[in-house]
């Protein structure tokens, strides 16, 4: 396989997931009161959205430069 193959491969991946999931959350933890000895933390939870379209380029990308890596057809 060669790289450009595999470029392709990755960017058909990530197009698909990219399609599916739309998008990935993560928690981070805040410190609420900090009085003394008394601590309070609370989780609080950021979504990151990925537009599908980001998906759909990503997976055209990857899947026009799968036809034009394939063996025999470079020029």
């Amino acid at each position: 396989m060669n790289p450009r193959m595999i470029l392709a491969i990755v960017l058909i991946a990530i197009g698909v997931l990219g399609l599916a999931y739309q998008g990935f959350s993560y928690t981070t933890r805040e410190r609420v009161v900090d009085a003394g000895p008394l601590h309070i933390d609370a989780d609080k939870e950021h979504t990151v959205p990925i537009a599908p379209i980001v998906g759909g380029v990503a997976l055209a990308g990857g899947l026009a430069l799968l036809v034009l890596s394939r063996p025999g057809k470079n020029t």
